[in-house]
């Protein structure tokens, strides 16, 4: 397992849509491993390999609080199926898109058919925090950003906040 570098707005990669994977392997499943263990260090609960640079219909996910054991998830080319008509709105963040916060307003549950990490064909339904994150992992692989889902005027201050931290960074950098 390896560390990635995750990618952050506005990286114009970021706008790349994925494509589906055609079989669950074991360079499939390093790839994950390796996506697992950015999550983690990050610290983050989704990634999508997009993230990583990696174009491909790949997600991993885990909810679990500190305390508890790690329970990660695996979703390969993950296809929503139904979504409810109630909504929630949940605080959202981004690995891509760090240190910025905005509620993003989403379908309270989805069912999703995905492939896991063996390649087996799995169909789950989601609530809560699950769908959410779900939804959210799931825009990044058609090139859409959880800022994406805010007014003009908040997603252009966040950009330009991120534009200014990055040059500071690479100032630093260069000193």
């Amino acid at each position: 397992m390896a560390l990635r570098n995750i990618i952050t707005a506005p990286d114009p990669r970021l706008k790349q849509v994925s494509t589906p994977v055609e079989k669950v392997d074991d360079e499939l499943r390093a790839l994950m491993d390796d996506m697992l263990e950015t999550m983690y260090a990050a610290p983050g609960i989704g990634l999508a390999a997009i993230q990583v640079g990696v174009p491909k219909q790949v997600i991993v996910m885990d909810l679990s609080g500190e305390d508890d054991a790690p329970a990660p998830r695996y979703f390969v080319n993950p296809e929503i199926l139904s979504t409810s008509e109630d909504h929630a709105i949940y605080e959202e963040g981004c690995l891509s898109v760090p240190d910025f916060y905005e509620d993003v307003e989403r379908p309270a549950q989805c069912r999703v058919r995905f492939l896991d990490y063996q390649g087996e064909i799995r169909e789950m339904d989601c609530d809560g925090l699950l769908a959410t994150c779900l939804q959210h992992e799931m825009d990044h692989l058609k090139g859409v950003l959880f800022i994406d889902h805010l007014s003009r005027v908040k997603r252009e201050m966040m950009l330009k906040k991120l534009l200014k931290q990055k040059k500071s960074q690479q100032e630093k950098v260069t000193a």
